[in-house]
């Protein structure tokens, strides 16, 4: 036994070579290994330094992958949180919109999916209903909406895309939800003081304490916010063109046009106005201003480029309802909420003949909740018992005005929601 300490039988000192030894190198070194123990005369059917060689590469490639893979998902979280910071924030508050990284965590807004199944039933109207959590459209459908609770307004997208649906004010504000063709709901804005859309489902404008917002809506989700500040009382109503009316109070007149641009609000001249209705085919807005001593109020026109003046007539109709009220499509007909023979009801005003002697048709009981004009010629509503409403104009000029028809499906208390666009 050699008992020298530098010796090769036992050596103790540093090794006379590196360490770092190659791939090459090493299955050289396996297979040289493997070759003096197989020095039988018969060469065995496998080779088994090949085998372990193989064994070897596998296991330093999955480990290769998993790493990769590894990085490639710290990559795409890293990406994708940078994209969420580049974004526009909600405003302040609890107004969320999605693909906010800091949405409020005491909310869930789950995506789920209705029961799949054909669901028809007889079509009820010649617009879609929203009756409950359940749609009923009008080629005779019956969509379930998941998980989006009470809808208060809902529009319906182009191209079977599905709807919009606003909520009803809850503690936490109001929600906007894309709905889609089966039903599932996702939640775009949550906890805005009030949400408006536009007449195509294209643009969305909210309010949440003192900032007003906009935003395009495009494969459900929000685009291009534009944010400014307004008093804390003003309220987004609609859409006029490519601006969005406000009003400046509750308890007051007046009323601004808002073309989205930041900073604050410029709030405009008008004192006036106490209700706006629409917008005609020239761009004027048919409203209603408090004017005279003792102060009457009557409809007007408006003019949007003057911070909505009125341009006449001085004083038109007197209406006396509660400021519900919208101008049909083609800018012919008023359909708003008056007085008549000393009752309350929808009246229809020929905005062609607005004058001091125009005399509104009663069109039927008085209106709740939202109305839509169908077609130039016929609009639909609830009334306070919660009935449909179908008004046609041909037949309210010929004094027949119309009736409200209860719907199946509407719960006691309830009324059915007309939905818009389709």
């Amino acid at each position: 036994m050699n008992a020298v300490t530098g010796g090769r039988d036992n050596p103790s000192g540093a090794p006379d070579r590196s360490l770092n030894v190659s791939q090459d190198e090493l299955e050289r070194a396996v297979r040289e290994a493997f070759s003096r123990q197989a020095a039988a005369s018969r060469a065995p059917a496998h080779d088994p330094a090949g085998v372990a060689i193989g064994r070897a590469n596998r296991i330093q490639r999955r480990r290769a992958l998993a790493g990769m893979s590894l990085a490639a998902a710290a990559i795409v979280a890293v990406s994708a949180g940078a994209t969420q910071l580049g974004e526009d924030r909600p405003p302040p508050g609890n107004t969320v919109v999605i693909g906010d990284p800091d949405p409020m965590p005491e909310v869930a807004f789950p995506t789920v999916a209705p029961p799949t199944g054909p669901d028809t039933g007889t079509p009820l109207a010649e617009v879609d209903l929203v009756l409950g959590e359940t749609i009923a459209t009008a080629q005779g459908r019956r969509v379930h909406i998941a998980g989006a609770g009470g809808v208060e307004r809902a529009h319906r997208l182009a191209d079977g895309r599905g709807w919009l649906a606003i909520g009803a004010p809850t503690l936490r504000g109001r929600y906007l939800w894309a709905v889609t063709p089966t039903g599932a709901a996702q939640v775009l804005l949550a906890g805005a003081d009030e949400i408006v859309l536009d007449l195509e489902g294209r643009r969305v404008a909210w309010k949440q304490g003192t900032v007003l917002a906009t935003a395009g809506i495009a494969n459900g989700e929000l685009t291009a916010v534009v944010r400014a500040e307004a008093p804390a009382e003003a309220v987004p109503l609609r859409f006029v063109d490519d601006a969005v009316l406000v009003r400046l109070a509750s308890d007051r007149p007046g009323h601004a046009l808002w073309r989205p641009r930041p900073g604050p609000l410029d709030e405009g001249t008008d004192r006036a106005s106490t209700h706006v209705f629409g917008a005609l085919a020239d761009g004027r807005v048919v409203g209603e201003v408090a004017t005279g001593t003792p102060q009457r109020r009557c409809l007007t026109l408006l003019d949007p480029t003057k911070s909505l003046a009125p341009t006449g007539p001085d004083c038109g109709p007197e209406l006396g309802g509660d400021g519900l009220g919208v101008v049909s499509p083609d800018g012919r007909w008023l359909l708003v909420n008056g007085r008549a023979e000393d009752q309350d009801a929808a009246l229809l005003v020929d905005l062609e003949l607005l004058g001091t002697s125009a005399v509104p048709y009663v069109a039927g009981p008085e209106m709740t909740g939202t109305v839509v004009w169908s077609a130039p010629g016929t609009a639909y509503y609830a009334d306070s018992g919660g009935g449909l409403v179908r008004m046609d104009v041909d037949r309210v000029r010929i004094s027949r005005p119309a009736v409200p028809v209860a719907v199946p499906g509407v719960e006691a208390g309830q009324s059915p929601v007309v939905v818009s666009g389709g």
